[in-house]
């Protein structure tokens, strides 16, 4: 029988795995690094303006979200009287296409939902295909008894919220605006009182939502063996990203 001589036999050296383990661990490092730019991507930024704008009688307050010049919303302020007969009443139109609001029809009519502090809009949200009517307070004055009214999702509401779809270079975003409405003595009168938008194109935001992290927090080091240093480096690169 032949005995395997020392030189014979393979060696296996510490260093030579220790640099192929550091090897494996920098490939993960850099894949997990990549994968947190994409998630801080994502996570956008909410840029929230506050206001103090009066909408008062024939009053039009063009509303610009994102400061870029471009008139993106009109809350209009419309009166009408005829023979001792009419009122005063407030809408929002979109002013680009592709521009919505959110809402519902009714009787052949786009009304503009007063959102409470908290709700969603999104994608997913319901918008009207034009205008949306808010608040309306008319009078059939000329009668024996004047008759007065106050209708819509608007009518004497305080810090409720207008869901916004917008287009900025092309891109669908989201944004919201917060107003009070008093109806009243047939006449309406409402004040803006801050809005905000989304950066990240549909993606949605939360009324209310003043706030939005630049980038998310950092994320706990991840405990592995060496044994999984490897599967998670190659892992890492076939991982879809959400």
């Amino acid at each position: 029988m032949k005995h395997l001589s020392g030189s014979s036999k393979q060696s296996f050296r510490l260093p030579d795995f220790e640099h192929r383990l550091s090897m494996y661990a920098l490939a993960a490092t850099a894949a997990g690094v990549g994968m947190l730019a994409l998630t801080q991507s994502a996570e956008g930024k909410i840029i929230y303006t506050k206001a103090n704008k009066t909408i008062g009688l024939k009053d039009t307050l063009r509303l610009d979200l994102n400061h870029d010049g471009i008139v993106d919303f009109n809350l209009k302020n419309t009166s009408s009287w005829v023979s001792f007969t009419g009122g005063d009443w407030l809408s929002v139109i979109p002013a680009r296409k592709n521009n919505a609001v959110w809402g519902h029809t009714m009787f052949n009519r786009g009304y503009a939902s007063a959102l409470s502090a908290g709700s969603w809009v999104g994608p997913k949200g319901q918008f009207l295909p034009g205008p949306g009517y808010m608040a309306g307070s008319g009078c059939a004055c000329g009668m024996a008894r004047p008759a007065q009214s106050n209708r819509g999702p608007w009518v004497n509401v305080t810090d409720r919220y207008l869901g916004l779809k917008f287009v900025i270079e092309g891109k669908t975003h989201f944004g919201w605006a917060r107003l009070n409405v008093s109806c009243n003595n047939d006449l309406v009168t409402a004040s803006l009182t801050g809005y905000a938008y989304e950066t990240v194109t549909n993606k949605p935001i939360l009324t209310g939502k003043e706030h939005g992290a630049d980038e998310p927090d950092s994320p706990a080091p991840l405990a592995v063996s060496s044994a999984t240093l490897w599967q998670l480096a190659e892992g890492a690169k076939s991982r879809p990203h959400k």
